[in-house]
Protein backbone atom coordinates (compact mmCIF):
# COMPACT_ATOMS: atom_id res chain seq x y z
CA UNK A 1 0.00 0.00 0.00
CA UNK A 2 1.12 3.19 -0.56
CA UNK A 3 2.13 5.61 1.62
CA UNK A 4 -0.76 7.98 0.90
CA UNK A 5 -3.28 5.33 1.88
CA UNK A 6 -1.18 4.45 5.00
CA UNK A 7 -1.53 7.67 6.56
CA UNK A 8 -5.28 7.72 6.84
CA UNK A 9 -5.29 3.59 8.45
CA UNK A 10 -3.19 4.79 10.83
CA UNK A 11 -5.17 7.57 11.71
CA UNK A 12 -8.45 5.79 11.82
CA UNK A 13 -6.75 3.02 13.81
CA UNK A 14 -5.56 5.73 16.54
CA UNK A 15 -9.16 7.27 16.60
CA UNK A 16 -10.82 3.62 17.01
CA UNK A 17 -8.74 3.30 20.11
CA UNK A 18 -9.36 6.82 21.45
CA UNK A 19 -13.10 6.37 21.02
CA UNK A 20 -13.10 3.10 23.81
CA UNK A 21 -12.33 5.61 26.56
CA UNK A 22 -14.76 8.31 25.71
CA UNK A 23 -18.46 8.17 27.55
CA UNK A 24 -21.31 6.46 25.83
CA UNK A 25 -24.60 8.07 25.50
CA UNK A 26 -27.31 7.71 27.74
CA UNK A 27 -27.49 6.62 31.08
CA UNK A 28 -24.73 4.60 33.01
CA UNK A 29 -26.53 1.62 35.30
CA UNK A 30 -26.40 1.86 39.15
CA UNK A 31 -27.45 -1.20 40.80
CA UNK A 32 -30.86 -0.23 42.70
CA UNK A 33 -30.52 0.18 46.33
CA UNK A 34 -33.66 -0.54 47.23
CA UNK A 35 -34.38 -0.47 50.91
CA UNK A 36 -36.20 -3.68 52.63
CA UNK A 37 -38.03 -3.06 56.37
CA UNK A 38 -37.15 -5.88 58.50
CA UNK A 39 -40.07 -7.14 60.08
CA UNK A 40 -40.45 -10.00 62.72
CA UNK A 41 -40.72 -13.59 61.61
CA UNK A 42 -43.70 -15.40 62.06
CA UNK A 43 -42.09 -17.75 64.01
CA UNK A 44 -43.71 -20.39 65.93
CA UNK A 45 -41.39 -20.48 68.75
CA UNK A 46 -38.83 -23.44 69.58
CA UNK A 47 -40.78 -26.66 68.87
CA UNK A 48 -37.95 -29.32 70.01
CA UNK A 49 -35.03 -29.90 71.69
CA UNK A 50 -33.06 -33.45 71.56
CA UNK A 51 -34.02 -36.27 69.89
CA UNK A 52 -34.75 -39.43 71.47
CA UNK A 53 -33.40 -42.74 70.41
CA UNK A 54 -36.47 -43.81 69.06
CA UNK A 55 -36.19 -40.97 66.45
CA UNK A 56 -38.75 -38.89 67.97
CA UNK A 57 -38.50 -35.16 69.01
CA UNK A 58 -39.42 -34.54 72.86
CA UNK A 59 -41.00 -31.26 73.63
CA UNK A 60 -38.80 -28.45 74.72
CA UNK A 61 -38.13 -27.62 78.07
CA UNK A 62 -37.05 -24.36 79.62
CA UNK A 63 -36.42 -20.79 77.37
CA UNK A 64 -33.53 -21.84 76.25
CA UNK A 65 -33.90 -22.16 72.03
CA UNK A 66 -31.52 -25.12 70.65
CA UNK A 67 -32.53 -24.54 67.09
CA UNK A 68 -29.46 -23.75 64.50
CA UNK A 69 -29.14 -20.50 62.35
CA UNK A 70 -29.23 -21.17 59.01
CA UNK A 71 -26.43 -19.83 56.75
CA UNK A 72 -25.36 -20.00 53.38
CA UNK A 73 -23.03 -22.74 53.72
CA UNK A 74 -26.41 -24.79 55.22
CA UNK A 75 -28.21 -24.62 51.94
CA UNK A 76 -25.30 -25.13 49.69
CA UNK A 77 -26.20 -28.72 48.33
CA UNK A 78 -28.49 -28.92 50.98
CA UNK A 79 -30.54 -32.27 50.40
CA UNK A 80 -27.29 -34.25 51.58
CA UNK A 81 -28.38 -33.09 54.88
CA UNK A 82 -31.01 -35.72 54.37
CA UNK A 83 -28.43 -38.56 54.41
CA UNK A 84 -30.68 -40.68 51.91
CA UNK A 85 -28.39 -42.04 49.00
CA UNK A 86 -31.46 -42.43 46.97
CA UNK A 87 -32.66 -38.78 46.79
CA UNK A 88 -28.92 -37.56 46.16
CA UNK A 89 -28.37 -39.51 43.54
CA UNK A 90 -31.72 -38.54 41.92
CA UNK A 91 -31.13 -34.94 42.65
CA UNK A 92 -27.42 -35.57 40.75
CA UNK A 93 -29.31 -37.24 37.75
CA UNK A 94 -31.53 -34.69 37.25
CA UNK A 95 -29.44 -31.89 36.44
CA UNK A 96 -27.71 -34.17 34.26
CA UNK A 97 -30.68 -35.47 32.31
CA UNK A 98 -33.38 -32.75 32.52
CA UNK A 99 -34.96 -31.82 29.81
CA UNK A 100 -35.63 -28.37 30.86
CA UNK A 101 -32.44 -27.76 32.72
CA UNK A 102 -31.43 -28.84 29.42
CA UNK A 103 -33.51 -26.19 27.70
CA UNK A 104 -32.02 -23.73 29.70
CA UNK A 105 -28.51 -24.51 29.05
CA UNK A 106 -29.35 -23.95 25.51
CA UNK A 107 -30.72 -20.60 25.92
CA UNK A 108 -27.58 -19.78 27.90
CA UNK A 109 -25.60 -20.72 25.01
CA UNK A 110 -27.79 -18.75 22.59
CA UNK A 111 -27.22 -15.58 24.42
CA UNK A 112 -23.10 -16.53 24.77
CA UNK A 113 -23.39 -16.41 20.98
CA UNK A 114 -25.26 -13.01 20.86
CA UNK A 115 -22.75 -11.46 23.24
CA UNK A 116 -20.32 -12.89 20.47
CA UNK A 117 -21.81 -11.32 17.73
CA UNK A 118 -21.96 -7.17 19.45
CA UNK A 119 -18.45 -7.50 19.40
CA UNK A 120 -18.49 -7.65 16.20
CA UNK A 121 -19.43 -3.68 16.03
CA UNK A 122 -16.40 -2.73 16.91
CA UNK A 123 -14.37 -4.70 14.23
CA UNK A 124 -14.15 -3.75 10.04
CA UNK A 125 -16.27 -5.72 8.06
CA UNK A 126 -14.50 -6.99 4.68
CA UNK A 127 -16.25 -8.27 1.42
CA UNK A 128 -14.62 -9.54 -1.12
CA UNK A 129 -16.41 -9.57 -4.75
CA UNK A 130 -15.13 -10.89 -8.12
CA UNK A 131 -17.00 -9.94 -11.31
CA UNK A 132 -16.69 -10.40 -15.56
CA UNK A 133 -18.82 -8.43 -16.99
CA UNK A 134 -19.87 -7.40 -20.66
CA UNK A 135 -20.69 -4.38 -22.05
CA UNK A 136 -22.95 -3.07 -25.22
CA UNK A 137 -23.28 0.27 -25.74
CA UNK A 138 -25.21 0.96 -29.17
CA UNK A 139 -24.80 4.13 -30.95
CA UNK A 140 -27.78 6.20 -30.73
CA UNK A 141 -27.59 5.60 -26.49
CA UNK A 142 -26.74 8.62 -24.19
CA UNK A 143 -23.30 8.47 -23.94
CA UNK A 144 -22.27 7.17 -27.47
CA UNK A 145 -24.72 9.62 -29.37
CA UNK A 146 -22.84 11.37 -31.92
CA UNK A 147 -20.37 9.15 -32.28
CA UNK A 148 -21.32 7.04 -35.16
CA UNK A 149 -20.14 4.24 -33.68
CA UNK A 150 -21.00 1.01 -30.76
CA UNK A 151 -19.14 0.34 -27.84
CA UNK A 152 -18.01 -2.93 -26.99
CA UNK A 153 -16.04 -3.82 -23.89
CA UNK A 154 -15.21 -6.68 -21.03
CA UNK A 155 -14.14 -5.58 -18.00
CA UNK A 156 -12.45 -8.78 -15.45
CA UNK A 157 -12.24 -7.15 -11.53
CA UNK A 158 -11.78 -8.73 -8.34
CA UNK A 159 -10.94 -7.59 -4.61
CA UNK A 160 -12.42 -6.38 -1.26
CA UNK A 161 -13.96 -3.29 0.07
CA UNK A 162 -14.17 -3.00 4.20
CA UNK A 163 -16.25 -0.67 6.58
CA UNK A 164 -15.01 0.64 9.56
CA UNK A 165 -17.85 2.62 12.00
CA UNK A 166 -15.85 4.18 14.66
CA UNK A 167 -18.03 4.50 17.96
CA UNK A 168 -17.45 7.61 19.01
CA UNK A 169 -20.64 8.46 20.77
CA UNK A 170 -20.60 4.62 22.82
CA UNK A 171 -23.99 3.07 20.62
CA UNK A 172 -22.43 -0.06 20.16
CA UNK A 173 -20.79 -0.46 23.13
CA UNK A 174 -23.98 0.39 24.86
CA UNK A 175 -25.40 -2.34 22.78
CA UNK A 176 -22.27 -4.44 23.91
CA UNK A 177 -23.56 -3.94 27.37
CA UNK A 178 -26.49 -4.87 27.08
CA UNK A 179 -25.72 -8.10 25.32
CA UNK A 180 -23.13 -9.07 28.66
CA UNK A 181 -25.90 -8.26 30.56
CA UNK A 182 -28.34 -10.49 28.80
CA UNK A 183 -25.92 -13.52 28.80
CA UNK A 184 -25.28 -12.71 32.67
CA UNK A 185 -29.33 -13.42 32.93
CA UNK A 186 -29.39 -16.50 30.56
CA UNK A 187 -26.29 -17.46 33.00
CA UNK A 188 -28.93 -16.47 36.10
CA UNK A 189 -31.62 -18.41 34.59
CA UNK A 190 -29.86 -21.78 34.69
CA UNK A 191 -28.94 -21.10 38.50
CA UNK A 192 -32.70 -20.56 38.73
CA UNK A 193 -33.96 -23.58 36.97
CA UNK A 194 -31.09 -25.66 39.14
CA UNK A 195 -32.76 -24.50 42.51
CA UNK A 196 -36.30 -25.28 41.21
CA UNK A 197 -35.31 -28.50 39.76
CA UNK A 198 -33.20 -29.71 43.08
CA UNK A 199 -35.87 -28.58 45.05
CA UNK A 200 -39.18 -30.50 43.01
CA UNK A 201 -37.11 -33.72 42.71
CA UNK A 202 -36.69 -33.49 46.74
CA UNK A 203 -40.30 -32.10 47.51
CA UNK A 204 -41.58 -34.85 45.05
CA UNK A 205 -39.45 -37.69 46.45
CA UNK A 206 -40.33 -36.71 49.70
CA UNK A 207 -43.98 -37.16 48.49
CA UNK A 208 -43.45 -40.30 47.46
CA UNK A 209 -42.53 -41.91 50.31
CA UNK A 210 -45.17 -39.37 52.61
CA UNK A 211 -47.47 -41.96 50.10
CA UNK A 212 -46.05 -45.18 50.90
CA UNK A 213 -46.08 -44.88 54.25
CA UNK A 214 -49.61 -43.87 54.09
CA UNK A 215 -50.22 -47.25 51.99
CA UNK A 216 -48.09 -48.80 54.51
CA UNK A 217 -50.40 -47.34 57.66
CA UNK A 218 -53.53 -48.37 56.14
CA UNK A 219 -52.50 -51.81 55.60
CA UNK A 220 -51.34 -52.24 59.03
CA UNK A 221 -54.90 -50.81 60.26
CA UNK A 222 -56.39 -53.22 57.73
CA UNK A 223 -54.59 -56.14 59.27
CA UNK A 224 -56.28 -55.16 63.08
CA UNK A 225 -59.08 -54.64 61.46
CA UNK A 226 -59.52 -57.83 60.23
CA UNK A 227 -58.45 -59.76 62.59
CA UNK A 228 -61.14 -58.07 64.31
CA UNK A 229 -63.96 -59.14 61.87
CA UNK A 230 -62.68 -62.84 61.86
CA UNK A 231 -63.06 -63.14 66.03
CA UNK A 232 -66.55 -61.51 65.72
CA UNK A 233 -67.75 -63.31 62.63
CA UNK A 234 -66.04 -66.30 64.61
CA UNK A 235 -68.44 -65.61 67.42
CA UNK A 236 -71.13 -65.00 65.22
CA UNK A 237 -70.90 -68.45 63.80
CA UNK A 238 -70.95 -69.63 67.25
CA UNK A 239 -73.51 -68.53 68.21
CA UNK A 240 -73.14 -65.91 70.85
CA UNK A 241 -72.17 -63.43 68.93
CA UNK A 242 -73.67 -59.49 67.59
CA UNK A 243 -74.36 -59.59 64.42
CA UNK A 244 -74.63 -55.88 63.82
CA UNK A 245 -70.98 -55.62 65.37
CA UNK A 246 -70.33 -58.25 62.58
CA UNK A 247 -71.40 -55.63 60.05
CA UNK A 248 -70.16 -52.61 61.55
CA UNK A 249 -66.71 -54.44 61.41
CA UNK A 250 -67.17 -55.95 57.72
CA UNK A 251 -67.82 -52.10 56.50
CA UNK A 252 -64.72 -50.63 58.37
CA UNK A 253 -62.72 -53.25 56.73
CA UNK A 254 -64.14 -52.02 53.31
CA UNK A 255 -63.80 -48.64 54.02
CA UNK A 256 -60.17 -49.12 54.99
CA UNK A 257 -59.93 -51.01 51.96
CA UNK A 258 -61.05 -48.83 49.77
CA UNK A 259 -59.06 -45.69 51.03
CA UNK A 260 -55.50 -48.19 49.26
CA UNK A 261 -56.32 -47.84 45.63
CA UNK A 262 -56.12 -44.28 44.87
CA UNK A 263 -53.06 -44.25 47.09
CA UNK A 264 -50.95 -46.79 44.66
CA UNK A 265 -52.37 -44.87 42.11
CA UNK A 266 -50.50 -41.87 42.99
CA UNK A 267 -47.90 -43.80 44.26
CA UNK A 268 -47.32 -44.54 40.38
CA UNK A 269 -48.13 -41.00 39.48
CA UNK A 270 -45.31 -39.89 41.45
CA UNK A 271 -42.83 -42.53 40.22
CA UNK A 272 -43.29 -41.01 37.04
CA UNK A 273 -43.46 -37.63 37.76
CA UNK A 274 -39.39 -38.30 39.51
CA UNK A 275 -38.46 -40.54 35.78
CA UNK A 276 -39.57 -37.39 34.01
CA UNK A 277 -37.61 -35.11 36.57
CA UNK A 278 -34.39 -37.35 35.92
CA UNK A 279 -35.32 -37.44 31.85
CA UNK A 280 -35.69 -41.05 32.50
CA UNK A 281 -39.38 -43.04 30.76
CA UNK A 282 -41.73 -43.01 32.79
CA UNK A 283 -41.90 -46.66 34.46
CA UNK A 284 -37.99 -46.64 34.43
CA UNK A 285 -37.70 -46.42 38.28
CA UNK A 286 -40.34 -48.85 39.58
CA UNK A 287 -37.51 -50.76 40.90
CA UNK A 288 -35.59 -48.00 42.86
CA UNK A 289 -38.40 -46.46 43.93
CA UNK A 290 -40.59 -49.61 45.43
CA UNK A 291 -39.62 -50.47 48.70
CA UNK A 292 -40.15 -46.94 51.47
CA UNK A 293 -36.48 -47.08 53.93
CA UNK A 294 -38.04 -47.56 57.17
CA UNK A 295 -36.43 -44.02 58.22
CA UNK A 296 -37.89 -41.06 58.71
CA UNK A 297 -36.62 -37.68 56.85
CA UNK A 298 -36.82 -35.18 59.66
CA UNK A 299 -33.16 -33.48 60.38
CA UNK A 300 -32.46 -31.62 63.63
CA UNK A 301 -35.15 -27.80 63.02
CA UNK A 302 -32.98 -24.72 62.53
CA UNK A 303 -34.13 -21.46 62.85
CA UNK A 304 -33.97 -17.85 61.22
CA UNK A 305 -33.09 -14.27 63.31
CA UNK A 306 -34.20 -12.39 60.28
CA UNK A 307 -35.10 -12.41 56.82
CA UNK A 308 -31.66 -12.77 55.23
CA UNK A 309 -31.07 -9.92 52.93
CA UNK A 310 -27.94 -11.00 51.15
CA UNK A 311 -29.35 -14.19 50.09
CA UNK A 312 -32.07 -12.38 48.86
CA UNK A 313 -30.46 -10.25 46.92
CA UNK A 314 -28.36 -13.17 45.23
CA UNK A 315 -31.55 -15.43 44.77
CA UNK A 316 -31.00 -15.88 41.11
CA UNK A 317 -34.40 -15.02 40.29
CA UNK A 318 -33.83 -11.71 41.65
CA UNK A 319 -30.38 -11.63 39.56
CA UNK A 320 -32.30 -12.51 36.49
CA UNK A 321 -34.05 -9.32 37.06
CA UNK A 322 -31.39 -7.34 38.23
CA UNK A 323 -29.40 -8.34 34.93
CA UNK A 324 -31.97 -7.63 32.51
CA UNK A 325 -32.94 -4.16 34.21
CA UNK A 326 -29.15 -3.44 33.71
CA UNK A 327 -29.55 -4.59 30.05
CA UNK A 328 -32.39 -2.16 29.17
CA UNK A 329 -30.42 0.85 30.71
CA UNK A 330 -27.93 0.16 28.23
CA UNK A 331 -30.79 -0.59 25.36
CA UNK A 332 -31.62 2.98 26.25
CA UNK A 333 -27.87 4.41 25.42
CA UNK A 334 -28.08 2.15 22.28
CA UNK A 335 -31.14 4.11 21.15
CA UNK A 336 -30.15 7.45 22.18
CA UNK A 337 -27.35 6.92 20.15
CA UNK A 338 -29.47 7.06 17.26
CA UNK A 339 -29.58 10.45 17.36
CA UNK A 340 -25.74 11.42 16.86
CA UNK A 341 -23.37 10.98 14.23
CA UNK A 342 -21.82 8.01 12.47
CA UNK A 343 -18.56 7.49 11.56
CA UNK A 344 -16.96 5.55 9.27
CA UNK A 345 -13.38 4.69 7.58
CA UNK A 346 -14.64 3.15 3.96
CA UNK A 347 -11.58 1.68 1.90
CA UNK A 348 -11.41 -0.83 -1.25
CA UNK A 349 -8.62 -2.78 -3.06
CA UNK A 350 -8.81 -4.66 -6.00
CA UNK A 351 -7.85 -5.18 -9.50
CA UNK A 352 -9.57 -4.01 -12.69
CA UNK A 353 -8.37 -4.65 -16.09
CA UNK A 354 -10.56 -4.92 -19.70
CA UNK A 355 -8.06 -7.83 -20.61
CA UNK A 356 -8.15 -11.06 -18.91
CA UNK A 357 -4.84 -11.71 -19.03
CA UNK A 358 -3.38 -8.18 -17.66
CA UNK A 359 -6.00 -8.64 -14.37
CA UNK A 360 -2.81 -9.25 -12.55
CA UNK A 361 -0.26 -6.57 -13.72
CA UNK A 362 0.38 -3.69 -11.41
CA UNK A 363 -1.11 -0.92 -13.26
CA UNK A 364 -4.41 -2.89 -13.12
CA UNK A 365 -4.55 -1.83 -9.03
CA UNK A 366 -7.29 0.36 -8.33
CA UNK A 367 -8.11 1.66 -4.31
CA UNK A 368 -9.98 3.59 -2.37
CA UNK A 369 -9.99 4.76 1.54
CA UNK A 370 -11.67 7.72 3.41
CA UNK A 371 -13.63 8.68 5.76
CA UNK A 372 -18.11 9.10 5.24
CA UNK A 373 -20.10 10.67 8.18
CA UNK A 374 -23.82 9.75 8.12
CA UNK A 375 -26.16 11.87 10.12
CA UNK A 376 -30.14 10.89 10.36
CA UNK A 377 -31.19 14.67 10.53
CA UNK A 378 -35.43 13.80 10.14
CA UNK A 379 -36.95 10.78 11.02
CA UNK A 380 -40.13 11.84 11.46
CA UNK A 381 -39.76 11.71 15.44
CA UNK A 382 -39.13 7.89 15.00
CA UNK A 383 -35.98 8.09 16.91
CA UNK A 384 -37.78 10.11 19.88
CA UNK A 385 -40.27 7.45 20.07
CA UNK A 386 -37.76 4.81 20.02
CA UNK A 387 -36.04 6.34 22.84
CA UNK A 388 -39.34 6.72 24.76
CA UNK A 389 -40.37 3.29 24.48
CA UNK A 390 -37.37 2.05 25.73
CA UNK A 391 -37.30 4.78 28.72
CA UNK A 392 -40.68 3.14 29.59
CA UNK A 393 -39.28 -0.29 29.05
CA UNK A 394 -36.69 0.62 31.84
CA UNK A 395 -38.74 1.69 34.33
CA UNK A 396 -40.86 -1.42 33.69
CA UNK A 397 -37.60 -3.41 34.50
CA UNK A 398 -37.02 -1.07 37.61
CA UNK A 399 -40.36 -1.91 39.28
CA UNK A 400 -39.46 -5.89 37.91
CA UNK A 401 -36.57 -6.22 39.93
CA UNK A 402 -38.72 -4.43 43.05
CA UNK A 403 -41.36 -7.12 42.50
CA UNK A 404 -39.10 -9.89 42.61
CA UNK A 405 -37.43 -8.63 45.74
CA UNK A 406 -40.65 -8.75 47.19
CA UNK A 407 -42.31 -11.77 45.99
CA UNK A 408 -38.59 -13.27 46.98
CA UNK A 409 -39.08 -11.78 50.39
CA UNK A 410 -42.42 -13.46 50.83
CA UNK A 411 -41.31 -16.69 49.77
CA UNK A 412 -39.17 -16.74 53.07
CA UNK A 413 -41.61 -15.79 55.28
CA UNK A 414 -44.11 -17.97 54.04
CA UNK A 415 -41.64 -21.03 54.34
CA UNK A 416 -40.42 -19.94 57.19
CA UNK A 417 -43.92 -19.98 58.73
CA UNK A 418 -44.84 -23.15 57.46
CA UNK A 419 -42.35 -25.00 58.68
CA UNK A 420 -41.72 -23.44 61.98
CA UNK A 421 -46.18 -24.18 62.73
CA UNK A 422 -45.97 -27.11 61.29
CA UNK A 423 -43.64 -28.34 63.97
CA UNK A 424 -46.22 -27.43 66.51
CA UNK A 425 -48.69 -29.36 64.52
CA UNK A 426 -46.33 -32.92 64.34
CA UNK A 427 -45.88 -32.53 68.24
CA UNK A 428 -49.85 -32.41 69.04
CA UNK A 429 -50.59 -34.84 66.18
CA UNK A 430 -47.80 -37.34 68.57
CA UNK A 431 -50.01 -37.01 71.43
CA UNK A 432 -53.59 -37.66 69.71
CA UNK A 433 -52.19 -40.36 67.72
CA UNK A 434 -50.97 -42.24 71.50
CA UNK A 435 -54.54 -41.13 72.76
CA UNK A 436 -56.35 -42.56 70.04
CA UNK A 437 -54.65 -45.72 70.10
CA UNK A 438 -55.23 -46.03 74.46
CA UNK A 439 -59.06 -45.59 73.00
CA UNK A 440 -59.25 -47.95 70.92
CA UNK A 441 -58.12 -50.56 73.22
CA UNK A 442 -60.09 -48.99 75.95
CA UNK A 443 -63.14 -49.09 73.62
CA UNK A 444 -62.42 -53.10 73.21
CA UNK A 445 -61.99 -53.59 76.31
CA UNK A 446 -65.57 -52.33 77.18
CA UNK A 447 -67.12 -53.84 74.53
CA UNK A 448 -66.09 -57.26 75.33
CA UNK A 449 -67.46 -56.74 78.56
CA UNK A 450 -70.67 -55.25 77.69
CA UNK A 451 -70.62 -51.84 78.94
CA UNK A 452 -70.17 -50.57 75.26
CA UNK A 453 -71.59 -51.23 71.48
CA UNK A 454 -69.39 -51.88 69.19
CA UNK A 455 -69.80 -48.24 67.75
CA UNK A 456 -67.28 -46.91 69.99
CA UNK A 457 -64.47 -49.08 68.86
CA UNK A 458 -65.25 -47.90 65.14
CA UNK A 459 -65.16 -44.80 66.19
CA UNK A 460 -62.14 -45.20 68.02
CA UNK A 461 -60.42 -47.30 64.80
CA UNK A 462 -61.46 -44.58 62.83
CA UNK A 463 -60.31 -41.96 64.61
CA UNK A 464 -56.95 -44.21 64.86
CA UNK A 465 -56.57 -44.60 61.28
CA UNK A 466 -57.23 -40.94 60.42
CA UNK A 467 -54.74 -39.07 63.29
CA UNK A 468 -52.21 -42.03 62.29
CA UNK A 469 -51.73 -40.71 58.43
CA UNK A 470 -51.74 -37.19 59.55
CA UNK A 471 -49.33 -37.70 61.86
CA UNK A 472 -47.18 -39.20 58.63
CA UNK A 473 -48.41 -36.51 56.28
CA UNK A 474 -47.11 -34.31 58.95
CA UNK A 475 -43.61 -35.32 59.44
CA UNK A 476 -43.31 -35.12 56.01
CA UNK A 477 -44.25 -31.86 55.53
CA UNK A 478 -41.68 -30.57 57.76
CA UNK A 479 -38.84 -31.66 55.45
CA UNK A 480 -40.75 -30.02 52.64
CA UNK A 481 -41.29 -26.79 54.07
CA UNK A 482 -37.90 -27.32 54.85
CA UNK A 483 -36.80 -27.94 51.51
CA UNK A 484 -39.12 -24.48 50.30
CA UNK A 485 -37.33 -22.66 53.03
CA UNK A 486 -33.85 -23.50 51.32
CA UNK A 487 -35.26 -22.91 48.02
CA UNK A 488 -36.87 -19.54 49.01
CA UNK A 489 -32.76 -18.56 50.04
CA UNK A 490 -31.12 -18.91 46.88
CA UNK A 491 -30.94 -22.93 47.22
CA UNK A 492 -27.67 -22.26 47.78
CA UNK A 493 -26.00 -21.28 44.50
CA UNK A 494 -22.46 -20.47 44.23
CA UNK A 495 -22.24 -17.03 42.57
CA UNK A 496 -18.47 -18.11 41.25
CA UNK A 497 -20.22 -21.02 39.55
CA UNK A 498 -22.70 -19.84 38.16
CA UNK A 499 -22.78 -16.26 37.09
CA UNK A 500 -21.07 -15.43 33.65
CA UNK A 501 -17.09 -14.28 34.18
CA UNK A 502 -15.18 -12.58 31.63
CA UNK A 503 -13.35 -15.75 30.62
CA UNK A 504 -17.24 -16.58 29.56
CA UNK A 505 -16.95 -20.08 31.96
CA UNK A 506 -20.58 -21.65 32.90
CA UNK A 507 -20.95 -24.16 35.40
Amino acid sequence: MSNKLQYPAIIAAAIAAGCSSLPSVGPDYEKPEIEMGEYALPDAGLPTTNRLETGEYQPAKGEGDFRRGVSTADIRDWWTRFHDPVLTDLVNLSVTNNMSFRMAQERLEASRWSLMGSYAAYLPKFNVNASAMRMERGKNTSTMAGSGSKMHRDVFAGGFDATWEIDIFGGSRRATEAAWAQAQAAGWDIADAYVSLTAEVASQYLELRITQQRIEVARNNLKLQRETYDILKSRLDSGIGDELAVNQSKYLVDQTLATIPPLISKETELKDAIAILIGEMPGALEDLLAECPKRDWLVDPVKLEAVPLDMIRNRPDVRVAERKLAAQVAYVGVAKGMWYPKLFINGSLGLESIHPNKLFNHDAIVGSIGPSVSWPIFQGGNIYANIKVEEARMNEAILAYELALEQAYSEVRAAYSDYTHEYHRYLALQGAVRAAEDAVTISKDLYKNGLKDFTAVIDAQRSSLALAESLVVSRGRISQYLIALYKSLGGGIDEEVFEIEQRGEVL
